[in-house]
């Protein structure tokens, strides 16, 4: 059988280490950089250069003992602030060293390296607004700042803006090309855009700077993965692992690559090495019990998913790859209870629901399976009309064609997700959004549409599970001859849904075979059902939004033609 890439239920997808680091000499805290005060008296400035020194030598007692000196002679200076708030922080006092650096800031409002420690003291302290602020400010003072133009970056993008993160990590850069973690989380924020060539270059960078650099290697490695090139990315992990020995994600990594290449006992290996570096790593208990399965060991295997569900008891990729065992060992019965058991403490869980769809088919319970999936009332097809701006839907579509092939983040077919013979854009909300922003409002406006609709209803699992705040995360599928996707769910989302922008003729509805259709109800083919399913088929159509449940499994039928098949998928999110 083979297995799904889209979604990482039977093996976690490739992790990427999201390590903040600093360039070269900036400290954890905020940075220690004494400038001489003319206004200083020579003790005093002796004074503050041992300071300096002590703070470089982690002795931040001393330098504080050596700045209060200072300040017992001019309360007002500056320089003598800012490394007596530096020294607090490094010995632990977060407010004292706030109350003593928004004072030297107070004293002197064109002082960027004492608001470039401020902002870090902010950040440590998790007022994230309020730091930004104060490494705005560093950068405005001095433009040349590049420690504050790097950790302006890091809380940019933590919050997840990361164009902007962007911005700030090339304008370090360009001040230092040599700054290695900078490269390294230009990297990261491209990969989170989707940029995956561009991210690969950034960490290729970093790394000629910084060879030894294991996150950086172990992110070239997942975004060669993703890219489709499993022996670079082998071979990445395996020099992330040669810098770093007890590198857990690394050699997790290194197993999912070797897994994905057919090398069974390998991948055990890795994933062993592992839990040896990190006894809690649910997923590689999961995918030796995966690898195990595959290799006809179904008792060794039950034994590993016994120990994912020991480790990590909420996880619920392992109660469908549980369940699957039995199927797979002819005890659907035993499938069911598995879904059950998990969902009486995690109701309305996507994964588990679309697997007890499955194992209520095995079982026979037809009625069951109907009742669950309920396309007639779940399952909407909605044709939508031209937004302001647009003469009409052609000229709309046109629009919204033209942006996801020009899309940077578009790539041939991610490894990650279920697009065959395709393209697939990453995140269609970044800025800039062009004419997506009006899809954006025609799809929440058919959300709430939908919500009306579906009220709450304690009888169905889904239904009773209604998120009050949702998320929107859209994204772009182009696809070619022979394009599809692989049955596949959304196990993040609550709702999701796909509008049709672009269809080939050969999309027709006097055709028996269903080419180009979107058909709901069928499983993966990695799971171990041997039912014929009942399914429910639509025909994509120019301007149509259709709208499910994330649970429902889905695939698209391929097609042979010429013509380009454009759709945008989304996903809505439950942000409870």
């Amino acid at each position: 059988m083979k297995k799904r890439k889209k979604t990482p239920r039977r093996k976690p997808a490739s992790k990427k280490i999201r390590k903040k680091g600093k360039p070269a000499n900036l400290a954890s805290g905020p940075a220690a950089q004494p400038v001489s005060s003319p206004s200083a008296v020579a003790a005093g400035a002796e004074a503050l250069g041992l300071a300096a020194s002590a703070l470089q030598s982690g002795r931040p007692e001393e330098a504080f003992r050596l700045c209060g000196r200072v300040l017992q002679q001019n309360p007002g200076d500056s320089e003598a602030l800012n490394l007596a708030g530096v020294a607090a922080f490094q010995a632990g006092d977060a407010s004292e060293a706030l109350s003593l650096l928004e004072t030297a800031v107070a004293f002197r409002p064109d002082f960027a390296d004492a608001h470039n420690n401020l902002g870090n003291v902010l950040k440590a302290m998790g007022d994230t607004t309020a730091a930004e602020a104060a490494y705005r400010r560093a950068v405005e003072a001095s433009p040349e700042n590049r420690d504050a133009e790097f950790n302006l970056g890091i809380v940019l993008e933590a919050g997840g803006r990361f164009i902007e993160a962007e911005a700030s990590y090339r304008r370090c850069i360009a001040l230092d090309p040599g700054a290695a973690p900078a490269q390294f989380n230009l990297g990261n924020v491209l990969k989170a855009l989707g940029r995956l060539d561009e991210a690969v270059i950034a960490y290729r960078r970093a790394l000629g700077i910084d060879p030894g650099h294991a996150e950086a290697l172990n992110n070239l490695g997942t975004g060669d993965m993703e890219l489709g090139r499993p022996a670079d990315a082998i071979h990445a992990y395996r020099k992330a692992i040669g810098v770093n020995p007890e590198f857990a994600e690394a050699h997790y990594n290194l197993g999912v690559a070797l897994q994905e290449t057919g090398e069974q006992d390998a991948a055990i290996a890795a994933y062993r090495r592992t839990i040896k570096c990190d006894p809690g790593h649910a997923g590689a208990e999961i995918n030796i019990g995966y690898a195990l399965k595959e290799m006809g060991r179904l008792d060794e295997a039950e034994e590993a998913y016994a120990r994912a569900i020991q480790i990590a008891p909420d996880y619920d990729k392992v109660r469908a790859n549980l369940g699957d065992l039995y199927l797979q060992q002819g005890n659907p019965d035993a499938a069911v209870r598995v879904c059950d058991d998990f969902l009486k403490d995690h109701p309305g869980n996507i994964s588990v629901l679309a697997f007890k769809a499955i194992a209520l088919e095995e079982k026979g319970d037809r009625g069951a399976v109907r009742e669950l999936y309920d396309f007639d009332r779940l399952l909407r097809p909605v044709h939508q009309s031209a937004p302001d701006g647009f003469d009409d839907m052609a000229h709309f579509n046109r629009a919204l064609g033209d942006h996801v092939l020009g899309h940077p983040s578009l790539i041939a077919q991610p490894a990650s997700h279920a697009t065959r013979f395709g393209r697939h854009s990453g995140e269609l909300l970044a800025e800039p959004k062009g004419p997506v922003a009006a899809l954006e409002g025609m799809i929440m406006a058919a959300v709430k549409d939908y919500r009306q609709a579906i009220p709450p209803d304690p009888a169905h699992p889904w239904p009773a599970k209604k998120p009050k705040r949702l998320g929107l995360s859209v994204w772009g599928v182009a696809m070619d001859r022979q394009g599809h996707q692989l049955a596949h769910i959304h196990p993040s989302a609550w709702l999701s849904g796909v509008y049709y922008l672009k269809i080939p003729g050969v999309v027709r509805a006097d055709d028996p075979a269903h080419a180009g259709w979107i058909e709901f109800g069928r499983a993966p083919e990695d799971f171990h059902a041997t039912t014929e399913p009942e399914v429910r088929l639509i025909r994509p159509e120019e301007g149509l939004m259709v709208l499910f449940p994330s649970y429902f499994y889905h695939r698209t039928v391929p097609f042979e033609s010429d013509e380009t098949r454009i759709s945008i998928a989304f996903d809505v999110l439950d942000l409870d």
